[in-house]
């Protein structure tokens, strides 16, 4: 780490410590040839994850559309915004976790019914229509069969 005033490459640490969000280190620092002291930040360097669309485009991974998509469908639903915010970072943990450079929009979808599914059915259902875009009525009646069939199993 270079010093601001002089240059040199040669610095002690004085103090270290967390910073407010947790995820970066504050280190206050001394040059050894000036000894004026300057502060630096230390941050995980994270991969970007490129999601790949259903026409082949891709962007960087954005848990914001993530959240986005999940608030649109819990709309009007008894649906804490924590449970949400919970929903959105256990996503996005599994996203980064899978080591992988690319994911699909289908695999981000998926991960979103799963939540929903467990959280909020009508929340589901609205996702579910959305991603799933059902051609007409009798794809969409068939969906809620299959919910209602595993929901009997279930008890």
């Amino acid at each position: 780490m270079k010093c601001l005033y002089c240059e040199c490459t040669d610095s002690k640490v004085i103090d270290s410590r967390s910073a407010e969000d947790g995820r970066t280190i504050r280190r206050r620092r001394e040059c050894t040839a000036c000894g004026r002291r300057f502060t630096t930040y230390e941050t995980i360097e994270i991969t970007p994850i490129l999601v790949v669309k259903n026409n082949g485009a891709r962007q960087a991974y954005n848990a914001e559309k993530v959240r986005n998509g999940i608030i649109k469908s819990c709309e009007k639903r008894p649906v804490p915004m924590s449970v949400i915010d919970d929903m959105v970072a256990d996503i996005s943990k599994q996203v980064y976790n899978s080591m992988e450079t690319e994911i699909t929009t289908k695999a981000i979808g998926e991960m979103v019914m799963e939540r929903l599914k467990k959280v909020d059915e009508v929340a589901y259902v609205r996702y579910a229509s959305v991603y799933r875009s059902f051609k007409d009525l009798s794809s969409f009646m068939s969906e809620l069969k299959q919910m209602m069939k595993a929901d009997k199993t279930n008890k």
